[in-house]
């Protein structure tokens, strides 16, 4: 049978999502106690990758198995044994097809920035920005990564299969008092793309860079150019992934 499960988690503390040799992961660690669990190696597939220090509200796996188990009670008894910074939020059986990655349709992110010149509390659950900030100027290029458009300039990705294009349905902006939230929903997203949109967005805020900056960047006809402005990792949350 085929397990679908979803947890959140705070990326303070790991090497990313996927496990890798010699680093502590979020897809290591939860493997780690399922294979307790079902006294037998169990492998988990993720939705896809979060970079060292990304958090996720609700990211997705799955994972086979041939031992029948109460869900909900697999799912406390993994609560007990994770650590504090992983919740695993459910388990449902699904089709033996489904799966977590080449079935999702959309994502949700969000990134998260407090305008002050330092906070304890927070400087590892948002990017806590103490540099001039223009909000108008901040929105105004993020309503231009709307649509689809060709993001060579903004992944470190060496190639991609798609020619670096992908499609953004939405960007959202909300400032509340000195918090600035930036959800996006699109089909997919590269290696370091929302946190260099972000990285590009603010060098035009703070009166860096201009709004043609970012047009140069978009530009389909161009040789690629990497930009240079990457936003901190512990800003970023994987919200949702979309399978309908």
């Amino acid at each position: 049978m085929r397990i679908l499960g979803v947890c959140s988690y705070r990326g303070t503390n790991y090497y990313g999502w996927q496990k890798q040799v010699g680093f502590v992961s979020v897809q290591s660690t939860i493997e780690e106690a399922l294979s307790k669990v079902y006294d037998a190696p169990i492998n988990i597939t993720g939705s896809g990758r979060t970079d060292a220090g990304v958090h996720a509200i609700r990211q997705y796996f799955h994972f086979d198995t041939e031992k029948e188990k109460d869900l909900k009670q697999l799912a406390y008894s993994l609560n007990k044994m994770l650590p504090e910074d992983i919740k695993i939020v459910s388990f449902e059986e699904v089709a033996n097809d489904f799966h977590a990655r080449y079935n999702a349709k959309r994502k949700i992110y969000e990134y998260r920035i407090v305008l002050k010149n330092k906070d304890p509390f927070l400087d590892q659950l948002a990017y806590v920005y103490p540099m001039d900030f223009d909000f108008d100027l901040f929105k105004s290029v993020l309503d231009k990564f709307v649509g689809q458009h060709n993001y060579q300039d903004f992944t470190s990705k060496e190639e991609d299969e798609g020619n670096f294009i992908r499609e953004i349905c939405a960007i959202k902006v909300d400032k509340n008092g000195n918090d600035v939230f930036v959800t996006f929903e699109g089909n997919g997203f590269m290696r370091y793309q929302i946190r260099n949109m972000i990285g590009a967005a603010l060098s035009v805020a703070n009166k860096k860079e201009s709004l043609d900056f970012i047009d140069y960047h978009l530009k389909e006809d161009k040789k690629r150019e990497i930009i240079s402005y990457k936003a901190p990792a512990n800003g970023l949350y994987l919200v949702d992934v979309l399978y309908k």
